[in-house]
């Protein structure tokens, strides 16, 4: 989302509201001195002993004529809007569904609750931003200074810390299976708390770049970075989140899901085919949704370098920015049927979730266990998969993943 507030809004508000007159500089979108996409104008002082020495004159730059970025930014302004909401719809519903069926569970908790729980609670970091950000495409006045900051830095921390924990899941994952003999006595919800909260701190550090020069200036939010860092921070930003957000993780889980399989193969075990269409969704869904936004990062640091002069080329690079985003925010929402409710406890969850709000509405009671046959069979079942996850410190079908 600040990529495009900085990037799009900012563009077209310098050049339509400041003068046109003005050097175009790099870094232009984050640069708060107006170095905007005007007319390139160069002004060359005649010799001081020239008769002539009062005068100017002024070379007209065709290549660098003002791109009017009005009808992108309307459309994305109407676009993220109505695809933000839907994100924080969807994102706060599933997500909060997560939270509740791990803490009102009876069952002894696992390390992998630990994961999937912290994973909940950084999408909803995350989606609980989506609002203002709403509203700041929609209400010209911007956002008040401390929303802006915080808003941000919410934002920066959930988004990090999310990718952080889905690469966690992999990493625990890996160590049940491949490493399962090793790893027994480590896999402890103590020491999943300890990680989780290592993860923390490791989002909040990575994510500080991102917000730690974002202040409201004027009706905009955008970074003020100081003179020296200007040209250098946008690219560091936009270097950090394609590493650190996404191809780091990316080949973290590519080579934990190769080995799980790899095991999976060799084992005898009846799910055997369903855990690797499983382990096969969660690599593919992840690429599919992050990979068209990280490539368009990375044409915008390119972009801080000039490479795209043509008007046409910079107004395709930020609405393909607007869409690719949107597309890769949906990932949060996917989260929790994805890595939750693929698992025993979560489907009996709504199960059981199901049948109370039948209640309410039906106004009398309505029994909320299971019947003895979903019982033998979510027995037989368990017996039927000891061969795989015996020796595992947790049974649940969220193994797999």
């Amino acid at each position: 989302m600040k990529r495009e507030v900085e990037n799009g809004e900012a563009d077209w508000k310098h050049w339509e509201e400041k003068d046109l007159l003005v050097p175009k500089g790099r870094g232009r979108e984050r640069d708060l001195k107006n170095e905007d996409e005007g007319l390139r104008v160069q002004a060359v002082a005649m010799p001081t002993h020239s008769p002539k020495s009062t005068l100017e004159f002024f070379e007209y730059d065709e290549s660098a004529e003002a791109c009017d970025m009005g009808d992108v930014v309307a459309f994305g302004t109407v676009f993220l809007s109505i695809l933000y909401s839907l994100v924080f719809a969807f994102g706060l519903v599933g997500n909060l569904l997560v939270v509740f069926a791990l803490t009102n569970s009876r069952k002894p908790k696992s390390i992998t609750d630990v994961y999937l729980l912290n994973l909940a609670l950084s999408d909803l970091l995350f989606v609980a931003t989506l609002p203002f950000w709403t509203h700041y495409l929609m209400n010209e006045q911007g956002l008040h200074n401390a929303v802006c900051k915080l808003s941000t830095a919410f934002f920066f921390i959930g988004f990090f810390g999310g990718i952080f924990f889905i690469t966690i899941i992999s990493i625990d994952r890996y160590r049940a299976i491949v490493l399962a003999a090793n790893s027994m006595n480590t896999r402890t919800v103590q020491h999943g708390v300890t990680i989780s909260l290592g993860v923390w701190a490791a989002a909040i550090l990575v994510a500080a770049p991102q917000f730690m020069f974002t202040k409201q200036k004027g009706n905009e939010c955008l970074g003020d970075y100081p003179e020296v860092l200007q040209d250098l921070w946008p690219v560091l930003r936009n270097v950090e989140a394609n590493l650190l957000g996404f191809l780091l993780p990316l080949l973290v889980m590519s080579y934990c899901y190769f080995r799980i399989m790899r095991t999976l193969f060799s084992c005898k075990n009846h799910k055997k085919a369903k855990a690797i269409k499983l382990i096969f969704l969660v690599v593919v869904v992840f690429f599919l949704f992050w990979t068209p936004y990280n490539i368009m990062i990375f044409l915008e640091t390119l972009n801080l370098y000039d490479f795209f002069p043509n008007c046409d080329m910079k107004k395709d690079l930020r609405l393909a920015l607007s869409v690719t985003e949107t597309i890769a925010f949906t990932h949060c929402c996917l989260n929790p049927f994805i890595y939750a409710f693929a698992g025993e406890k979560f489907r009996r969850y709504l199960y059981h979730l199901y049948r109370k709000c039948l209640a309410v509405l039906c106004g009398r009671p309505v029994h909320v266990g299971f019947s003895p046959s979903e019982s033998q069979t979510s027995k037989r079942e368990s017996i039927l998969s000891s061969n795989f996850t015996h020796h595992t410190s947790d049974g649940d079908a969220s193994i797999l993943l």
